[in-house]
């Protein structure tokens, strides 16, 4: 039976816990926006023993760079950006607590062991629905590297974000899954 799941932000271990890749989800609350040169930065601070300009705890954070935002609208098209780009940056940041990334497609052995480790959860979104994906997001604030342009950190405040769990802390993969599901019948 599919599962539905209703997260609000910040996550915690115990929330991720109770995840299993397959699961749907809705996201309320606080989520961040970063791709890979705002990775890089947030990467050279922690290397520096800097403090980062925004929280990691228990936080997630979507790989999407918005488009801009029509007259009338919070955001543009918000569509999930492919999550392998920030694999070299993603075990340090749930060392230091992120608890949840959105994005696409597949991520490293390296990555789904970290998600193991430190109990946080990789979702999917709908690559190409980014016009449809931004009417989950109710504002948006530029937090940090405005000079990123579409990549600067931003907190937005969302409200039913769809995802699915693809990688859980329990080692399971949606993507393997799918296709063993495929080559079985």
């Amino acid at each position: 039976m599919e599962r539905v799941i209703d997260l609000a932000t910040p996550l915690t271990a115990e929330q991720v816990t109770e995840l299993k890749a397959g699961d749907r989800v809705t996201i309320t609350g606080r989520i961040y926006t970063g791709r890979d040169a705002a990775h890089r930065r947030l990467f050279e601070l922690i290397e520096k023993g800097e403090p980062l300009p925004i929280p990691l705890e228990g936080q997630v954070i979507y790989y999407v760079g918005p488009s801009p935002a029509a007259p009338g609208r919070v955001i543009g098209a918000a569509g999930p950006t492919t999550s392998y780009r920030m694999d070299a940056y993603t075990p340090k940041l749930l060392e230091l607590g992120l608890k949840g990334m959105i994005g696409k497609g597949k991520r490293s052995e390296e990555v789904k062991a970290a998600i193991r480790r430190y109990k946080a959860v990789y979702m999917a979104a709908i690559g190409g629905a980014g016009a449809l994906i931004s009417r989950a997001v109710r504002e948006a604030e530029v937090v940090a590297y405005e000079d990123l342009g579409p990549e600067a950190i931003r907190c937005l405040r969302v409200e039913g974000l769809p995802a699915v769990v693809v990688n859980d802390v329990h080692g399971n993969d949606l993507y393997v899954m799918g296709r063993e599901a495929y080559r079985i019948r």
